[in-house]
């Protein structure tokens, strides 16, 4: 499903080109997160001894999904609903899962980006796009659309071999995808010059439903993106 992007304050490009953002900003984290957004369940059960087998207000959980346009993690899910582990957030959402699949609801609960949150089923895209196309084509030009494609499958990747595989000049681009917080800054090669390389942030996952590069369509005889 294509999920709308807000732009927020524009940033700099000049700034981002000498600043290296391949880390994302420092947030808040549970006890019960790696710094990475990963939730690491056997630490958390060693903690507490035993998997937490209190029972989850299913209810609640759905409120703190449906008002959420972020992704949120089993951590933070497990932190804001006051449970001592991971275990019984997984198991919730399974079971809301099934509940959704049996009543014939349009929506299920998806792993995007680290963390989860609720998306409809692939079968309502194309009259989703309908109600939502004026909105992402004002969005993202056919330009960003390819810019953003050959970055998302080739990062880290240098401008130049951007525009070598588009034949144009890609700079105005790249920097209307960094404004947008869909691309950032993911290093610099190890060649004369330390030229700045590029790749796809977390926004872009979300945008997308992705969660990782790894799941992008695969063309045939196209190895998988890193990362």
């Amino acid at each position: 499903m294509l999920r709308l992007v807000r732009d927020e304050d524009p940033i700099g490009y000049d700034e981002m080109e000498q600043e290296d953002l391949s880390s994302d900003p420092p947030r808040h984290t549970s006890p019960l997160e790696e710094p990475d957004g990963v939730v690491d369940d056997s630490a958390d059960d060693q903690q507490n001894g035993q998997a937490d087998e209190t029972p989850v207000n299913l209810a609640l959980m759905e409120a703190l999904l449906l008002s959420t346009h972020h992704p949120l993690t089993a951590g933070r899910l497990a932190e804001l609903m006051d449970l001592g582990s991971t275990k019984p957030v997984r198991k919730a959402i399974k079971e809301l899962n099934q509940q959704y699949e049996s009543t014939g609801r349009s929506f299920r609960i998806d792993q995007v980006a680290g963390g989860f949150q609720i998306l409809t089923l692939p079968e309502f895209g194309v009259y989703l796009k309908k109600l939502h196309q004026k909105e992402a084509d004002a969005k993202l030009t056919k330009a960003a659309l390819e810019t953003l494609a050959i970055i998302a499958y080739k990062q880290p990747i240098l401008r130049a071999d951007v525009e070598a595989i588009r034949g144009c000049a890609c700079g105005e681009t790249i920097r209307s995808l960094m404004e947008k917080h869909l691309v950032k800054i993911a290093g610099r090669a190890e060649e004369p010059g330390r030229p700045i390389l590029y790749g796809t942030t977390k926004r872009f996952l979300e945008l997308f439903g992705l969660n990782s590069v790894k799941d992008l369509p695969q063309p045939e005889n196209l190895p998988p993106p890193k990362g």
